[in-house]
């Protein structure tokens, strides 16, 4: 079975203990950093429950596949931002694909219309 890209995984090689941490981070955008600090402030203020949460997230969650190493931040933020909002994602996309249709047909427009320079310029090359 394929790794599906919006499942969330726990990160062992960027994790410290049992990746937890680095994975949440990997699945929210988050820098790893603010995650892990967030981690030991819950552990104190919440009595122990983001400790004991940790613990069963390290024991339950899967291990992140190699496949989904990205080769670039782009692709890597692009799905981060599909399992946070993937109606925004969808939009996103739409949104490119818009953008790249209307770029085409400027382009196929000034090659196709009637440039009476550009043909000036190319009877003059023969």
């Amino acid at each position: 079975m394929p790794a599906r890209q919006t499942k969330f995984y726990k990160d062992k090689r960027h994790g410290k203990i049992m990746g937890v941490c680095a994975g949440v981070a990997d699945f929210t955008g988050i820098d790893v950093t603010l995650i892990r600090i967030g981690f030991v402030l819950g552990t104190f203020v919440g009595s122990g429950f983001p400790l004991l949460a940790y613990i069963v997230i390290g024991m339950i969650a899967d291990d992140r596949p190699s496949e989904l190493d990205y080769a670039d931040r782009e692709t890597a933020r692009f799905w981060q931002g599909v399992r946070a909002k993937p109606a925004n994602s969808i939009r996103d996309v739409r949104s490119r694909f818009r953008e790249i249709d209307r770029r085409l047909a400027d382009i196929e427009l000034h090659y196709t219309s009637q440039n009476t320079a550009l043909a000036a310029e190319i009877d003059s090359l023969r």
